[in-house]
């Protein structure tokens, strides 16, 4: 049995140890405060702009500290209500400025602007704003000091551009409302990253400097700012919605005979309403919302022995998304907002549910709480989550505590709890402790409630840069009965050991090769807890280049080792019996360098596959046929034998995507997919006329076909369902 109070104080001993208060020691720039009026036409001509002095800028790469090809003037500023940022990005060859792409959050290869903004200057998370020479706007949050990111978050913001001779030019306005901070008597620090690319030179220059060990999208290394007289702001935005289209979806008739396309009108409507409680805090609520126009998710070939993972994609979930991250190894993890309204893939209604998230004090809160609808066999259930997180010991170290439920309406319950910590020990060591536990009414009632076996825990220490000398060293555990209701987990009652190592050269100039990485070793070994008996293992030795055109190519040697105590099924009647099987496998790949309109990505692997073998071939060319058309696709196909008992089958994966833009309010995207592992063809087509942010018209066409319906009776349609909708959502404040 585990001695828990010598286990913490021997860990609390470690980390005091080790510890430094390692504080920012950057002088904090005081920002200029406007008083006259700025009109956003992107030229930054008013005399106020003019009086702030340019950031200094540093060469981030192709070559660290070289000699900047193009000038690059960057101001910052702001007022009562907003945040301002100006760009002069002088170009002696305007005309080979890029503009790839006029969809929203889409930078595909672009010139391209960005400003990165530690609004609590905890120097873990951020939100990061970018835009291209056409307008394009782009924002994303960042956390766990860059190693997690959200793409699909959005907020509201202006920026405009103007392309001429000397150049392209812009100016960015962020409403303080749409920003999250502390503020002490008005006085505000953050911390703040600012970059410009040029894409056709693959250049990057950055304020403050920042090396390439890390990329810049790390909130630990932003210069901090002061902003004062900066006040909270109580904004109310109301977005109310209304849907309606047609549903079509395949019944049996009353004989049972043959199918038959069953068609309903769907309407719907509903309501978000966001307020901000206090600068720092914000309270999202949302009465019967409808996810129409999100992303269809990506289909993929299942060759494992385990269930597949799909991000969410979902915009209520996304706001501040990381704040609810608490992930252990191997994909597990405490919290999977995608558990809340889908199950098997089928949607569940939302009744509707609130999340508040910020900041109170020193913690860093996260709360939320959904009510699920009652469909056919599908009981009513209510799902909850808090989470709480503060700094300890220095600037760059936090603890935190996860709570999570799902209770339905018969009464079975799930609750779990998590306890974290992520601590700089010195320089850039971290460790990573995590203990996660659950209590789930059919474990209980079966009376197995032994400690370990409903828990999980993770141990890791790691180095975390991208030059030099890099490790990760990693240990979890999972109890049988560890079952987060409102997670997601892979595998069942193991014990995983994880380790890598590896050692890359940035180089200078007078060459063509910007990093080096020639030594990268890595492996693990996953035991049953049950017998302690080994169910994987793997070994792997990487070797990486990357040119300063943006090229890289990389080559990987790797074994497997799998223990199977049943056999497994695969496609095409393709089963794999119960065995030990040791693997080997190449595997290899090229990326074309960025500034080209046409490229393609290439990846192949060729080795052992269980008794068999397995040849994987890939290929993702992207065409930017002019600002307005952008099309790319993606084939996969993996061939898989076993040839002593005669059986195998071939994979194809295709995935078509069209973005077209008529300007960066009027956009279509197409997104065709074909699986040939479960016969799946799927049309997802959305028309997006965004009038301005956070008021939208969407038109969706979704359809997913039948590839195969031989030997089927009765013999089923060709369409497994199709929908048509139309989507307006309007939002305004008071």
């Amino acid at each position: 049995m585990i001695d828990l109070p010598k286990s913490t104080i021997a860990c609390m001993i470690l980390i005091l140890a080790f510890s430094v208060n390692a504080a920012n020691a950057q002088e904090p720039l005081r920002l200029s405060r406007f008083t006259e009026s700025i009109q956003i036409d992107g030229l930054s001509d008013e005399p106020e702009w003019q009086g702030i002095d340019p950031l200094p800028m540093v060469m981030y790469k192709p070559t660290y500290k070289g000699e900047l090809t193009e000038r690059t003037e960057i101001r910052i500023a702001y007022d009562e209500d907003y945040f301002y940022c100006s760009a002069r990005c002088y170009d002696t060859d305007p005309s080979g400025v890029r503009v790839n792409s006029l969809y929203r959050d889409r930078s595909s290869k672009d010139d391209k602007f960005g400003i990165i903004l530690d609004t609590f200057n905890d120097k873990e998370s951020a939100l990061s704003f970018w835009t291209t020479p056409a307008g394009v706007r782009g924002d994303l949050a960042v956390f766990n000091d860059g190693k997690s990111d959200n793409k699909h978050w959005d907020t509201y913001w202006d920026v405009a551009t103007i392309q001429n001779e000397e150049g392209w030019f812009l100016e960015m306005r962020i409403p303080f409302s749409s920003l999250s901070f502390q503020d002490e008597n008005g006085k505000v620090v953050m911390g703040v990253i600012a970059y410009r690319d040029i894409a056709r030179k693959n250049e990057r220059v950055v304020f403050p400097d920042l090396s390439p060990e890390r990329g810049i999208d790390t909130p630990s290394r932003a210069h901090p700012i002061v902003l004062d007289q900066v006040y909270s702001q109580k904004p109310v935005y109301f977005t109310p919605y209304a849907v309606g289209g047609l549903e079509q979806t395949p019944a049996l008739n009353d004989s049972r005979t043959a199918y038959r396309l069953e068609s309903e009108l769907a309407r719907n409507a509903g309501l978000d309403i966001k307020y901000n409680v206090t600068s720092n805090l914000t309270l999202d609520t949302t009465i019967n919302p409808d996810f129409a126009q999100a992303e269809a998710d990506d289909e993929q070939v299942d060759l494992s022995r385990f269930s597949l993972f799909f991000p969410e994609k979902r915009q209520f979930f996304q706001e501040r998304s990381g704040i609810f991250s608490f992930n252990f190894i191997d994909r597990t993890r405490l919290f999977h907002s995608r558990r809340i309204g889908i199950r098997d893939d089928e949607q569940i209604p939302i009744i509707g549910g609130a999340r508040l998230v910020g900041r109170i004090g020193e913690w860093d809160l996260g709360f939320l709480d959904m009510q699920t609808a009652r469909k056919e066999d599908i009981p009513r259930e209510n799902f909850g989550a808090l989470r709480l997180r503060r700094q300890v010991l220095n600037p760059y170290s936090y603890a935190g505590i996860m709570l999570t439920n799902r209770i339905d309406e018969e009464g079975n319950y799930n609750y779990a709890y998590g306890l974290d910590g992520i601590f700089r020990l010195f320089g850039k060591e971290y460790l990573t402790l995590k203990w996660g536990q659950t209590f789930d009414d059919e474990v209980i009632q079966k009376q197995r409630s032994n400690f370990l076996d409903t828990a999980m825990f993770l141990v890791e220490l790691t180095r975390r840069t991208d030059v030099g000398f890099d490790y990760e060293i990693a240990a979890a555990r999972r109890g049988e009965n560890f079952l987060p209701g409102l997670g997601y987990t892979k595998r069942d009652d193991f014990t995983y050991l994880r380790w890598g190592a590896r050692y890359d050269w940035l180089m200078g100039k007078g060459t063509s090769i910007r990093q080096v990485s020639p030594l990268q070793f890595a492996g693990f070994i996953v035991l049953r807890n049950e017998e302690g008996s080994v169910e994987s293992a793997q070994l792997d030795y990487d070797i990486d280049l990357v040119w300063k055109s943006g090229a890289s190519v990389s080559v990987d040697f790797q074994m497997d080792y799998e223990d199977l105590t049943k056999d497994e099924d695969f496609p095409k009647d393709t089963v794999v019996p119960a065995g030990s099987y040791t693997t080997f496998e190449a595997k290899g790949g090229y990326d074309m360098p960025g500034k080209k309109l046409f490229r393609t990505d290439f990846n192949w692997s060729f080795g052992g596959f269980y008794d068999g073998w397995r040849l994987e071939l890939s290929a993702k060319p992207t065409w930017n046929v002019s600002r307005h058309l952008e099309m790319s696709s993606e084939y996969e196909v993996n061939v898989i034998r076993f040839p002593e008992r005669s059986q195998g089958f071939n994979a194809h994966l295709v995935r078509l995507r069209t973005r077209a833009a008529l300007n960066t309010q009027v956009s279509l995207n197409a997104f065709v997919q074909y699986n040939s592992a479960n016969d799946r063809f799927s049309t997802n087509i959305r028309f997006r006329y965004n009038f301005r942010e956070g008021s939208d018209l969407w038109l969706v066409y979704n359809e997913n076909l039948n590839t195969y319906r031989e030997d089927e009776i009765p013999r089923k349609l060709l369409t497994r369902g199709r929908t048509v909708l139309l989507k307006y959502t309007y939002t305004f404040g008071i």
